[in-house]
């Protein structure tokens, strides 16, 4: 709707403007700590794009948001939350480091039976997604479908699909990986030591967890 078109240069527009830069900035932030080589992320696009094309771009999306209202808080919302969930491994990504942490994931993923882990993913995106939707019903009640309210609502529901998304794109691609390393192994187009990680990965990943154990 224009009458919800915000001027450029003007207070709003600065205010959703430098509220855009810094979720999207947090997110960045976030990611650079968990994964400066973005061996870990999860959105195949920004890993395409890297870090300089992937600064560019989002800067050109907050300076194109930040005309409206509610996309801009939306946006800001979920990358907020994205910020966040990262920020909470981000620690021991960066400790292990990229390639030992994925090997340690990947072997944590492959020893859960897949229906508990699709019941704990759904869980927590439903669990998510449900205060999402409480925040929209009620802030629709109480400032009408394009109130500030719906709009973080909105957010935090797209944060939750986002977050089921690439978790089950991740998941997809490392069984097909995997089914692919086998047949190629099977086949004799890939030695069988391919299929294991590399000494160091495992030593890192041995050590790491014996000391978290006598801690």
């Amino acid at each position: 709707m224009m009458d919800d078109f915000i001027p450029f240069a003007t207070p709003k527009y600065g205010l959703l403007f430098l509220l855009l830069l810094g979720a999207r900035g947090m997110d960045f932030l976030s990611t650079w700590v968990a994964t400066p080589n973005l061996v870990l992320e999860g959105n195949p696009i920004a890993k395409k794009l890297g870090w300089k094309w992937g600064m560019l771009v989002n800067l050109l999306l907050c300076f194109g948001l930040a005309f409206w209202k509610l996309p801009a808080i939306l946006i800001s919302t979920t990358s907020m939350l994205v910020a966040a969930r990262n920020f909470q491994s981000a620690w021991l990504m960066r400790t292990l480091g990229e390639e030992v942490y994925r090997y340690w994931h990947v072997q944590r993923v492959q020893e859960t039976p897949v229906t508990l882990f699709l019941f704990c993913l759904f869980a927590q995106s439903a669990l998510v997604a449900g205060v999402g939707g409480a925040v929209i019903y009620f802030g629709t009640r109480q400032s009408g479908p394009e109130g500030v309210l719906p709009a973080i609502g909105w957010g935090i529901l797209c944060y939750a699909l986002a977050v089921t998304f690439f978790t089950l794109l991740a998941i997809w691609r490392l069984r097909r990986s995997d089914l692919h390393r086998a047949q190629m192994a099977k086949r004799k187009l890939l030695p069988e030591s391919a299929l294991a990680p590399s000494p160091r990965s495992a030593e890192l990943v041995n050590v790491w967890v014996g000391e978290d154990a006598r801690s």
